[in-house]
């Protein structure tokens, strides 16, 4: 008796700690071979022969579960590739780094990250949402599916004239899920269900004839199973909420106008906006989680879903017929999250600000909180101070330190009115007249006592019509706003400069008087390495700096670095070194540091993997 089931044409089901479909080319098919969708114990190699095989061509997976994969080590000794969900690749090709990570007391994080491999194993790569690409002897789609984990993703191929979707533990049977527990990702919220009704409708929209999930047996009536399942799980969300939450409802509608040719996303995390052509292109002004339906706890990749959810909307609704380009205000990942996949499906140009540019080019090149994984490379790079032309619109660039360093704003005029985009630099609730609002400064952004005072000059002397930010609701200006901004950026750098030394020195307000960069290296051991050391001399009178780069054991030694800086320079003293050949995880280096007879001593540091 055969250890496999045809479930549907050339798709053969193997009863595991999953169900493992091997897939088969059509007939006639040539330049590859068949592909398993998940992998389970790994016991299917064992059974291969009763297909006609001697191996797989690769292996894909809808998610990291070890029951989804707990025998991949065996397809990795078997030389089969193993593909990937890209939010999920690191709880793949880096369960070590969770493992070691993970927090375990006074533990808030209800996400099943722990159902994931005991070991991590080398992946082929990651498999492209949104898009069909070639495994084996199939043409496979991705189709982004987060609702049992965040990461997970359901497979579409094209069969005998039907379509058959692979849809890992999204999806039971017709209105059930294998697991509630494993939707529930933080502490006393219900993110994944909700996912799991967008993913519902999103998936059904793929016209899928049948599904073949993980757990569970195949569904011939795919429309009305994933029907069911959204009905059911909505009122599972909305059982668990003070009112109602019509999540189909954001599908059909996510966007709300502003202007004729302004809209606003009411569906991502933070604030993304649209401005419209009359041709038909748009402009995106940042984009980071779409269709978000909370935070997940944690912060790692594994928490985060970047996806293009309200694009179908935005085309069908307005005419859309591309997103031509997209800005970035700074680099926070909820505003940036999901620029890299826009451009790879979209092929939407990225624009970014002279001083975001190179935070997003090299992330973790200097210590910032809030950055995303991949580097975010830049199509074309906007000068501050200039104004550039898209389409109909002219877009001006303007430095808004406070909120971060590095941030911009954008000027454009729209419909008769002049708009100003602020991103994160400071609340505002839409009512005139508000008496305090909060200005959204953060220490460890770089933050400077007088940067608000600039922001509120800067839009005196723009004076736009309209603020829009990057949380809250857009704010009309009018002479009693931009007084209050005025009020509140001088009060603040009073603040500062009585609560802060101010005897013959001005420490800079975000702490840093010494940063090493790049603060974190990921790369092989034994290589050698370049870095900086950033010094910032406070004093109002010139000050020798000497620097020595404290390694960790067995690396090189550098020699010390020495210059002098200007009352309040900012220097920069180069050093060269060589890692050790043993590799080993979270490495500390630091920069000991004196400014003239003022010993800082280990005042900043750096972090090295070495594989």
């Amino acid at each position: 008796m055969s250890a496999f089931a045809e479930v549907a044409p050339g798709v053969h089901r193997f009863a595991d700690t999953c169900n493992v479909y091997v897939v088969l080319p059509e007939s006639g098919e040539t330049g590859g071979g068949a592909v398993a969708i998940d992998f389970g114990s790994g016991d299917v190699l064992d059974h291969l022969e009763e297909l006609g095989l001697t191996t797989l061509d690769a292996v894909l997976m809808t998610h990291h579960h070890r029951d989804q994969g707990q025998g991949l080590s065996r397809a990795v000794e078997a030389g089969i590739p193993v593909w990937v969900p890209p939010v999920e690749q690191d709880l793949f090709a880096r369960a070590d780094e969770m493992w070691s990570a993970r927090a375990l007391y006074n533990d808030y994080n209800l996400r099943q990250d722990r159902f994931s491999l005991l070991e991590p194993i080398p992946i082929a790569g990651t498999v492209p949402e949104y898009r069909t690409a070639r495994f084996g002897g199939l043409n496979v789609t991705t189709v982004p599916t987060p609702g049992h984990t965040m990461g997970s993703v359901s497979y579409l191929i094209d069969r005998a004239g039907g379509r058959i979707a692979f849809t890992g533990d999204l999806i039971y049977a017709p209105g059930k899920v294998w697991s509630l527990a494993s939707t529930q990702w933080s502490y006393t919220e219900n993110e994944g269900p909700a996912m799991n009704v967008l993913s519902c409708h999103l998936l059904r929209d793929e016209e899928p004839d049948i599904l073949l999930p993980s757990h569970g047996e195949p569904m011939a009536d795919a429309h009305a199973a994933l029907e069911l399942l959204a009905e059911r799980m909505s009122g599972y969300v909305d059982s668990r909420r003070t009112r109602a939450w019509d999540l189909h409802d954001w599908l059909e509608r996510p966007f709300v106008r502003l202007t004729d040719h302004l809209l606003l996303n009411r569906t991502a995390n933070s604030c993304s906006y649209v401005l419209l052509s009359d041709d038909g292109p748009a402009l995106l002004i940042d984009y980071g989680y779409d269709m978000s339906t909370g935070w997940p706890a944690g912060t790692d990749r594994a928490a985060r879903r970047p996806w293009l959810a309200s694009l179908p909307a935005l085309k069908r609704d307005y005419g859309v017929t591309e997103v031509e380009v997209v800005l970035a205000t700074h680099y926070h990942d909820d505003h940036v999250a999901g620029i890299n996949l826009l451009r790879d499906v979209e092929g939407t140009q990225v624009w970014l600000p002279e001083n975001v540019e190179p935070i997003m080019a090299d992330p973790m090149r200097t210590d910032l909180p809030c950055q995303w994984f991949e580097p975010i490379p830049a199509d074309r790079v906007l000068p501050l101070g200039e104004t550039v032309q898209w389409r109909e619109y002219e877009i001006t660039t303007h430095p808004l330190p406070g909120h971060t360093l590095y941030a911009a704003a954008f000027e454009f005029e729209v419909d008769g009115l002049l708009v100003l985009a602020t991103g994160d630099q400071q609340a505002a609730d839409g009512r005139l007249g508000v008496q305090r609002e909060i200005l959204n400064y953060q220490y460890r952004n770089r933050f400077r006592r007088d940067d608000y005072r600039a922001s509120a000059a800067l839009y005196r002397r723009i004076a736009p019509g309209l603020m829009i930010t990057g949380h809250w609701q857009g704010r009309e200006v009018d002479e009693e706003y931009l007084r209050l901004l005025e009020q509140q950026g001088d009060e603040l750098a009073r603040i500062h400069d009585e609560l802060l030394p101010s005897d013959g020195l001005r420490p800079p307000t975000d702490g840093n008087l010494v940063l090493v960069e790049p603060f974190y290296l990921r790369t092989d051991a034994g290589a050698w390495l370049d870095y900086e050391v950033v010094v910032v001399n406070p004093f109002e009178e010139p000050r020798s700096v000497v620097a020595r780069l404290v390694v960790p054991p067995g690396w090189s030694e550098p020699a010390p670095a020495s210059t002098v800086a200007g009352a309040g320079e900012t220097v920069r003293l180069q050093f060269r070194v060589q890692a050790s050949a043993a590799p080993a995880k979270r490495q500390r280096l630091a920069a000991d540091v004196t400014l003239g007879d003022a010993r800082l001593g280990q005042a900043g540091d750096a972090v090295v993997d070495t594989l």
